[in-house]
């Protein structure tokens, strides 16, 4: 794995800015605080050719979920871990500024990161976006009778990337639905990698004495694993967009890391959208190009000039964690359904939903297999599946209180404690 550390100067810069901003996103708050955190919805079907029927029921109920939220008095922060779409509904800009439209109605701050199904994903025909024909040597789209696109841009991921940046990244550095400062990786990169500028999604902030991350990992596609609309080799602009990725989510999480030691943060909360551990997936398939390019343990992270992006950004996570001195707690999506544990940890304690409501039982499988165990055990780390995409709408209710040091377990570690919260 390449060295991708940002400069301690950049680092010492922003922590400095931060105390004497008032605003800033750095500001140290001391109280305690309660943050709601969903993704993975609203889902649906789209059937625009007169098939199965569509269903919006989601999308439909999400105005009195945004209200059933706001009317929780101890929430003063909103994260949505990504997926504002299935991956059964095409990829549009309609349906984008709906999404944006009816989250301003949050009466708090909302800090999203993007899911597969909005961007790297909308390639599929699934979703309205195109499929590679052997015989003819091209990609045919899906269209309308009228053969107008279905997809923004016939799905191609890129363009549909810098849309969703578009209409929910328009400001860099300030949350949505409420005024809340963030620090954006498209403000606050390294100058050595101007290509990080881009990633205006990549944010930083901290409350309660506790460091707040996102990255732009996007699942279901395995991080870029599907090759887009099923060619028969990757093309060079998306060799391009998974390195260039890859590498600037590593460098801002070794930020995120800095910045933490910098202010004595108790904790550090990360927020991306793959299930970097899906066991359903299993090993092969869940560590990137294993399956494709023929990976081994033994080299790792490129081949061909190609990443490997999940084993490297779940390295550079593990190795940050073990240097680091407080509580770490990352937030995903992309697997739907509610999984607590420690997966940098074997045999941790770890429970899922079976699909009967709130009650968790013991997982039946270890995360921890599902990547090399060239990493180390790691403690003070804990993970959170965020459940979604299944009715009724939910979100899951973290409390963070800087005085506390909970004992690991499904539901509490270190300052954090968290329980699910289901639309009545």
């Amino acid at each position: 794995m390449r060295k991708s550390t940002l400069p301690f100067a950049l680092a010492a810069v922003a922590a400095a800015t931060a105390a004497v901003a008032d605003d800033s996103p750095l500001k140290d708050l001391l109280g305690a605080t309660d943050v709601a955190v969903f993704g993975d919805s609203p889902y649906g079907v789209d059937a625009p050719y007169g098939g199965a029927t569509t269903d919006t029921t989601q999308l439909a109920a999400t105005p009195a979920f945004i209200s059933f939220v706001n009317a929780d008095p101890s929430v003063s922060l909103v994260l949505h871990v990504g997926d504002i779409h299935s991956g059964k509904q095409n990829c549009t800009l309609a349906y984008d500024q709906n999404i944006y439209n009816l989250w301003t109605a949050f009466s708090h701050p909302l800090i999203y990161v993007p899911g597969d199904n909005e961007w790297s994903d909308c390639h599929k025909k699934g979703e309205g976006g195109g499929a590679y024909d052997a015989k003819l040597g091209t990609i045919v789209y899906d269209t309308n009778p009228d053969n107008s696109l279905t997809d923004y841009a016939g799905g191609d991921p890129l363009a549909n990337l810098t849309l969703v940046r578009q209409i929910f990244f328009s400001n860099p550095g300030q949350a949505l639905a409420q005024r809340k400062f963030v620090l954006s990786q498209a403000v606050a990169y390294d100058r050595r990698h101007p290509s990080d500028a881009k990633f205006a999604e990549n944010v930083i902030w901290e409350q309660s004495r506790v460091l707040f991350v996102t990255l732009n990992i996007p699942g279901g596609s395995n991080n870029d694993q599907d090759i887009w609309y099923g060619t028969p080799a990757l093309t060079a602009a998306q060799i391009q967009e998974i390195a260039e990725r890859t590498d600037a989510d590593i460098r801002w999480l070794d930020l995120a890391f800095e910045l933490a030691k910098i202010t004595r943060a108790k904790g550090v909360v990360i927020q991306s959208q793959a299930d970097m551990w899906d066991p359903e997936k299993g090993p092969a398939h869940q560590l990137g190009f294993e399956g494709v390019f023929g990976f081994t343990d033994s080299n790792y992270g490129f081949v061909q000039g190609v990443h490997d992006p999940k084993r490297d950004i779940v390295g550079e996570l593990a190795k940050q964690v073990g240097l680091f001195h407080g509580t770490v707690l990352m937030f995903n999506g992309d697997s739907h359904v509610f999984r607590s544990e420690n997966p940098l940890q074997q045999n941790s304690t770890c429970v899922v939903d079976p699909g009967s409501g709130l009650d968790a039982v013991p997982c039946s499988n270890d995360d921890w297999l599902q990547h090399p165990n060239v990493y180390p055990n790691v403690s003070k780390f804990h993970r959170v599946v965020v459940h979604g995409s299944t009715p009724p709408l939910e979100y899951l209710k973290l409390t963070i209180d800087p005085r506390a040091n909970a004992a690991p377990s499904a539901y509490a570690i270190g300052p954090f404690s968290w329980r699910r919260v289901i639309q009545h």
